[in-house]
């Protein structure tokens, strides 16, 4: 066997950080060279966080310097710079359930083929953690930037709700909330190719920072059907109107309520308004998601129903798969 035939097979027996196999299988080593004891290749540490990056060089340090011969190894780390769309979730007032969509939204993408992270970004009013059964946990720092949480779903998460205690009031200026937020969406967030952004309620310093700032790729408004609801989400639309935002498409929520019992459905909150004024004002309708109690329990749970399966399940999904589809379109 050669000496890069060696080198190639130690390479390829150290596993990868992503779970892909060996480096080599994994497309992590390229250009590996031996010449007067010295050994020189490429690392690709695409999507690896700093520790893991520090981890697998010291790795594949020891490892090469075991091989008989090898005086100095000498790694150069590369990685790619992937692009990455922002996603806004708004809408024109609280309580219109922005919150469980862009949870279940961000569940959705990543059961269609998207690497998906999740930003609560309402400073104010934190729920995610709740949502995305987070609660309690913290994040750490590495090389100044916050590291996402885990979710038991598999998406990467970021709240305000992990920072400080449970029901702790959050009593801060427009600028200290906007730090915070700029901190949340800075973090390292690996190889995630779409963050779900969950904007506070309103068109306030909050949104502006984070539009002024981050520039999503795109904008998803949930609103309930009725007149009031819409109203308010006609000022969301202007917020990123101005700001030249594009808009992804309207969802309209609580619509429509079967009852349990004997199955009629009622539509207590109206039914249509948000069809209706998608329709008017030129942009997408991505569908409606109705009353379900099943949905609300979940979601107290901890258990959003995107992960669970079921005819709850499928609302959104079908409203991710547009979203899906409208990004693709985007990048042409």
């Amino acid at each position: 066997m050669s000496n890069i035939e060696t080198i190639s097979a130690i390479l390829d027996a150290i596993p990868d950080p992503k779970g892909r196999g060996g480096l080599i299988a994994a497309g992590r080593i390229s250009a590996p060279r031996f010449n007067d004891g010295k050994v020189s290749l490429i690392l690709d540490v695409t999507g690896l966080t700093p520790r893991l990056r520090e981890g697998l060089n010291v790795v594949v340090q020891e490892k090469l310097r075991e091989i008989e011969g090898v005086t100095d190894v000498r790694i150069a780390m590369t990685a790619e710079k992937g692009e990455r769309a922002l996603v806004a979730v708004g809408s024109g007032k609280g309580g219109v359930g922005k919150s469980t969509l862009s949870a279940n939204l961000a569940i959705a993408l990543a059961a269609a083929g998207r690497k998906v992270g999740l930003v609560d970004a309402d400073i104010y009013g934190p729920s995610q953690p709740r949502l995305m059964s987070t609660e309690g946990e913290r994040p750490v720092a590495e090389e100044k930037k916050l590291m996402p949480i885990m979710s038991p779903y598999g998406i990467p998460m970021l709240s305000m709700g992990h920072l400080v205690a449970p029901g702790q009031a959050i009593a801060w200026r427009g600028p200290m909330a906007g730090n915070a937020l700029s901190q949340l969406i800075d973090a390292e967030w690996g190889d995630c190719d779409t963050i779900i952004i969950d904007l506070p309620p309103g068109t306030g310093d909050v949104q502006l920072s984070m539009i002024q700032k981050h520039k999503p790729a795109g904008a998803v408004i949930v609103s309930t059907p009725q007149d009031l609801a819409l109203i308010d989400a006609n000022r969301a639309i202007d917020l990123f109107k101005q700001a030249s935002i594009p808009i992804i498409g309207l969802v309209e929520n609580m619509a429509g309520y079967a009852c349990p019992h004997c199955g009629e459905v009622s539509d207590p909150f109206g039914v249509g308004g948000a069809e209706a004024a998608a329709g008017a004002m030129g942009y997408p309708f991505l569908g409606r998601v109705p009353l379900d109690i099943g949905v609300r329990m979940a979601s107290d749970a901890g258990s959003p129903p995107a992960a669970l399966g079921g005819p709850q399940s499928e609302a959104f999904h079908a409203i991710a798969r547009r979203v899906a589809a409208w990004l693709v379109e985007r990048k042409g």
